[in-house]
């Protein structure tokens, strides 16, 4: 208020001195013509025509100085149901409660490995279980299994990566045969039971000729054996500039959905002998993160060459948040109840890669960053419900739970209208 008051009153202080000099302009011009015996007939008519001039200029100083106000406009967009997810940051929001979850029984699925299952386990709370993902700016689909299975039909869909792409892969199929009446049509093309042993699952609805596939690879490279003349502590390597063998199986798809992280930690390298290498050199000084962004480097030139994008759309998830506590994070404490802040587990330098290196590729990769929603849930995790009671985990997550919130936003997004970016 005090800045336009001093405007206001310099504006008009010109005005009073503009004013001024035009009617002692005028003064001076009428006794000019006076003196040269004009009439005074003419002289008025011109003293009328200064006046309106400054009137004008009046008008004109008014309107530069106090503008027409014109209220801030917003404009908002109208999206379809199966295109919403595309056009906003679904991985930012909260957990709400929700009664209508879960979505399944885990009892009831055959494809929802043991040590997952953390009420068979004895879990006895079932709190857990019933907590939805609510984003900031829109709403996720309501899961609707029947449209989805139509729309998948005829499709091949693969997971690539560790256990917690098994855990999500588990959790696909589970949600999706919910829709199918008789179960006997859905099985293990293999007839093998659900194993983390097993580097290939694959589980085919045979009514909607629709595969879902999931290949076991933690690091997406290739592992390899200890070179001759290797230091005694190398007992195996992580070849950084070659891709998992088992990656021509992969191509052809319709979606290609990769992770990769848990196994990027000293304790499963370095504490295990294992070590870094690029082509027949060993990188014994190379950190975890630098071999990690390599590695993923690797995986970007052969998206770029050996995936057709006309056809095959790719995702990328992210970290996912564990919470392990203690000065050395080896003690696991699951809670009843959400986190209501994410105490920095929404932060993730493995996440921060994926991204970075995602970003500059030029075939369309989606991540799906599922890191900051799952830093709040400290209670949905295996703890010590797993086939392994004596061994309590932090990582891996109960199901039905929160893979399930990640195969909704997932299948939103294959489903949608328009491809789907890294955001």
């Amino acid at each position: 208020m005090l800045g336009n008051f001093e405007v206001e009153q310099c504006s008009f202080s010109k005005l009073r001195q503009f004013h001024e000099r035009v009617l002692s302009f005028s003064d001076r011009f009428v006794k000019i013509h006076c003196k040269h015996c004009v009439s005074e007939s003419i002289s008025a008519l011109i003293v009328i025509g200064l006046i309106l001039s400054f009137l004008l200029a009046m008008i004109c100083t008014y309107f530069h100085v106090f503008p027409i106000y014109q209220p801030a406009v917003r404009t908002y967009t109208v999206h379809e149901s199966d295109d919403l997810v595309a056009k906003c940051n679904v991985f930012y929001g909260k957990w709400i409660p929700d009664e209508s979850y879960p979505l399944y029984n885990a009892s009831q699925c055959p494809f929802a490995e043991r040590g997952f299952d953390c009420v068979v386990n004895g879990r006895r709370d079932r709190g857990y279980q019933k907590w939805r993902w609510q984003p900031k700016n829109c709403e996720i689909p309501r899961f609707n299994v029947q449209e989805i299975l139509g729309k998948l039909h005829g499709k091949r869909i693969v997971f690539v990566g560790d256990s917690l792409s098994r855990t999500q892969w588990e959790s696909m199929i589970c949600l999706l045969m919910q829709g199918v009446q008789d179960k006997r049509n859905v099985y293990e093309i293999n007839g093998n039971k659900i194993t983390k042993r097993i580097r290939f699952l694959g589980v085919y609805f045979s009514s909607y000729n629709l595969r879902i596939d999931f290949y076991r690879s933690v690091f997406l490279v290739q592992p390899g054996s200890a070179p001759r003349h290797a230091p005694k502590r190398v007992k195996s390597t992580v070849k950084l500039d070659k891709l998992d063998d088992m990656s021509k199986e992969w191509i052809d798809s319709d979606f290609l959905i990769f992770n990769s992280g848990h196994w990027w930690t000293p304790t499963k390298l370095f504490d295990m002998g294992r070590y870094f290498q690029a082509g027949r050199s060993l990188k014994l000084g190379m950190g975890i993160a630098s071999a990690f962004r390599t590695a993923l480097e690797t995986w970007v030139s052969w998206v770029e060459s050996s995936v057709n994008r006309n056809r095959t759309r790719v995702f990328f998830r992210t970290f996912e948040s564990s919470h392990w506590i203690g000065r050395n994070r080896n003690s696991c404490k699951v809670t009843r109840r959400p986190w209501l802040k994410t105490k920095g587990r929404d932060q993730s330098r493995i996440s921060d890669i994926i991204i970075d290196v995602v970003k500059k590729m030029t075939t369309p990769v989606t991540v799906l960053h599922v890191t900051p929603m799952g830093a709040f849930r400290s209670d949905a995790h295996v703890g010590t419900w797993s086939d392994k009671q004596s061994v309590a985990d932090c990582s891996h997550w109960c199901l039905p739970g929160v893979p399930d919130t990640w195969n909704e936003i997932l299948l939103s997004m294959m489903l949608s209208k328009d491809g789907v970016t890294v955001q």
